[in-house]
């Protein structure tokens, strides 16, 4: 008997040499997964014989695929892109592979990466983890309407074409807002200055016409949860997301005490910067904002990723209904490859696709700009977490691009690592 075992969170060779101790209430989220291959006959024949040379294939097959995983990361590494990463792959209910890799910094005395302690600075994520879910969950109990004008619940958004700007116009990236505005460079570290610019932006394109991804619509749809909650984005993300969901390590402004968990995405005068997000718009707000802000984990994105596989069952209760997670995984008309909050894969480019070639067209996800990445393929049960600091001191010219490739061939090595059929999948499947 051939027995091959893939343990549900880091293994123990790949784990940091003081973990930290196990939160057991988050233990049923993940389980033990076994792939199991028995030879029982030393000359196969037939049908059997079929069947057991494509286990044993499959058994490569996956060997195979955990080294292309680890040589796509560390080939990151020797590229200069990044100093340190981790992955998390996995399905609605285990984990099948977890590693950390490199180093916080580029100095090889600094930490090794652990996917369930290392905290990073997941950038534009943020813009799912915290502000779509706060949305959801208001949308969920009928506090926030969809087609509702954004006007409705923020009176100073208005005027002329800005009437016409619905609240799904904000989560599909269709109002029309410009992608981007520095609007840090006026308002001085001041929120209210920094809300006064945003309201003050004309619309460049007639709202719902095309889709433009854009900050602006996610700092939007912050304020939007705010109002209708009456609480800061911070406290209303962590009490209707980050608790319900079990993710302990997942927040905006981490205090000074975890500082030696976070991996540094920036550099201010030649030192890292760790806990300190790597967006200025953001630090505008003071460090909470409906797009860039929040830190989290590879487990706790992987925790993230099983609700919607899970059809937005929460590790205790219905976090959101089905119904709802199935609104947010619609396109629009005229959205293009955007759904609410999240995107969708587009192969057909001249660049690489961040989901690969293997990637399934009911897939979603969304990247960060300091170099995180978040995928779910709810077709084949599977979602990668990778998350990196490309944004601290690349050693390579062009790190967004370059980053692309690795983003690419990681993305189909996760994909091949469990590919479809019985003789590949869970047992407990079979």
């Amino acid at each position: 008997m051939v027995v091959g075992t893939i343990v549900a969170g880091p293994h123990p060779r790949f784990r940091s040499p003081n973990p930290p101790v196990p939160d057991r209430s988050r233990a049923t989220a993940f389980r033990k997964v076994e792939l199991r291959m028995v030879i029982t006959i030393p000359r196969p024949a037939g049908v059997l014989g079929g069947m057991l040379a494509v286990m044993l294939g499959a058994t490569a097959a996956v060997a195979q695929s955990f080294a292309e995983v680890d040589a796509t990361v560390r080939d990151g590494i020797q590229r200069g892109l990044y100093p340190g990463a981790v992955v998390v792959i996995g399905r609605r209910d285990s984990v099948l592979y977890a590693r950390g890799y490199g180093h916080y910094t580029w100095s090889p005395a600094s930490r090794v990466p652990d996917p369930d302690s290392t905290m990073w600075d997941i950038a534009s994520i943020t813009k799912i983890v915290a502000t779509t879910s706060a949305a959801m969950r208001l949308v969920d109990r009928n506090k926030l309407q969809l087609d509702a004008p954004v006007h409705r619940y923020l009176p100073r958004f208005s005027g002329g074409p800005k009437n016409r700007v619905t609240v799904r116009m904000l989560l599909d990236h269709t109002s029309g807002l410009r992608s981007y505005v520095p609007f840090y460079t006026r308002a001085h570290r001041s929120r209210a200055r920094m809300i006064d610019l945003l309201y003050a932006q004309p619309l460049v394109r007639a709202p719902g016409d095309s889709a433009e991804y854009s900050d602006l619509n996610a700092l939007l749809l912050g304020l939007v949860v705010e109002k209708i909650s009456g609480v800061p984005l911070d406290q209303l993300a962590r009490r209707e997301v980050f608790i319900p969901l079990g993710l302990s390590s997942t927040m905006y402004r981490p205090p000074a005490s975890l500082r030696p968990r976070i991996v540094p995405s920036g550099i201010w005068r030649g030192h890292p910067v760790p806990g300190q997000v790597n967006d200025q718009n953001a630090v505008a707000m003071g460090g909470v904002a409906g797009h860039a802000g929040v830190f989290s984990t590879g487990m706790d994105l992987a925790r993230y990723a099983t609700v919607w596989l899970r059809a937005g069952a929460g590790p205790r209760e219905q976090w959101v209904s089905p119904a709802t997670i199935r609104r947010f995984l619609v396109k629009g008309p005229n959205s293009g490859s955007r759904l609410l909050g999240w995107d969708t894969p587009e192969l057909e480019g001249d660049e690489p696709s961040v989901f690969g070639t293997l990637i399934s067209d009911a897939a979603y996800g969304h990247t960060g700009f300091t170099g995180t990445e978040l995928w779910i393929d709810p077709s084949r049960d599977l979602y990668l977490v990778f998350l990196t600091n490309r944004a601290f001191d690349p050693r390579t010219r062009d790190s967004l691009k370059e980053l692309k490739v690795v983003r690419a061939a990681l993305s189909d090595a996760a994909i091949r690592l469990v590919p479809h059929g019985c003789a590949q999948e869970l047992v407990s499947r079979c």
